[in-house]
């Protein structure tokens, strides 16, 4: 693989973001799609009320557009943009009806779950007739790909293994997604590790990953605080698709357990808050969830809750390059 074939990606991914956020942004305006902001949450997020969302449009346009230019010869491009766009569909939808449509819940649970399990059946459509992909998955630090352990799962147990990846991973970037810059810092991070193993394995995957990075660099300018525009579901469901997707197709899904370790950490604090409370009866672990509202809550900036776990990504990044 010719290292251009993943530097072009990154440099014409981040153009198109950065030359569209100051066009895009504007018109989310004048249509007045304006973030909602719950009252029960912290109060220094009041003042973003108004804030255009769906900006997550902005990244699957530039991904979409960049990624369509290697289609031809790189056949493991199609399922990880297939599910990027399909999930970041998902959230468009419901970033619709909470912004446009006034109904702040959006889609219905069971609405979003018939949705997820459609894409998710797609995908493993064409992952296992398609590519003939063997479903596999490495074992972290058992001697990396070519020499490391697999665990075989038979179709039984692979599908059901596979949406639960797929939706673990969408949710855990939709809750990640609270704080200016924080989901487009993290998923960057790990857009970056997959981009580096992907070159490292001669992976097809590797310019569909350098398009998600560049396009995550052109947002974060205007996306960090104080931001000018939010992700929305849109974004953040895009960014868990792309990343469920690429740890299946490099047979690495195990691995985002090291490299999501902020996507699992934000799910876990709201299933452990909303099971305390129920059992305690309205008593509280962490003063909000997920947890980096309680962070906030504890006194931290929201600058300062974005580095340091941007940095903590960027450390188990490094952990899960050493684990290979």
């Amino acid at each position: 693989m010719d290292y251009f074939d993943t530097v072009i990606p990154v440099l014409l991914s981040f153009s198109i973001s950065i030359i569209l956020c100051p066009v895009v942004i504007p018109f989310l305006k004048r249509l007045k799609f304006g973030q909602y902001v719950r009252e029960d949450g912290p109060r220094s997020h009041l003042k973003k009320a108004g804030t255009p969302t769906m900006g997550g449009l902005i990244i699957l346009i530039s991904v979409a557009a960049t990624s369509s230019l290697y289609l031809r010869d790189y056949p493991e491009i199609l399922p990880i943009l297939f599910s990027t766009v399909g999930f970041g569909l998902i959230g468009f939808l419901d970033d619709y009806i909470k912004v446009v449509m006034r109904r702040s819940l959006g889609l219905r649970a069971w609405q979003k779950l018939v949705l997820q399990f459609g894409v998710t059946v797609i995908f493993a459509y064409y992952y296992t007739e398609q590519l003939h992909y063997e479903m596999q998955m490495l074992i972290p630090f058992t001697g990396g790909i070519a020499t490391g352990r697999y665990i075989s799962l038979p179709i039984g147990l692979f599908l059901p293994f596979l949406f639960f990846v797929m939706v673990g991973t969408v949710n855990g970037t939709n809750f990640t997604d609270g704080l200016d810059g924080l989901a487009s810092s993290v998923t960057l991070l790990v857009a970056v590790f997959f981009t580096v193993v992907a070159i490292g394995t001669g992976s097809t995957a590797a310019p569909v990953c350098a398009a998600v990075a560049g396009a995550l660099m052109g947002f974060l300018v205007f996306n960090v605080y104080p931001a000018s525009v939010f992700m929305g579901d849109t974004g953040s469901l895009a960014l868990g698709g792309f990343v469920a997707s690429t740890a299946l197709l490099l047979k690495m899904p195990l691995y985002i357990l090291i490299v999501g370790a902020i996507y699992l950490i934000e799910v876990l604090s709201v299933i452990l808050q909303v099971g305390y409370f129920k059992i305690t009866h309205g008593k509280r672990i962490f003063k909000m969830a997920p947890i980096h509202h309680h962070f906030e809550q504890s006194g931290w900036s929201e600058t300062k809750v974005v580095a340091v776990f941007s940095i903590v990504t960027a450390l188990f990044c490094l952990i899960a390059l050493a684990a290979l």
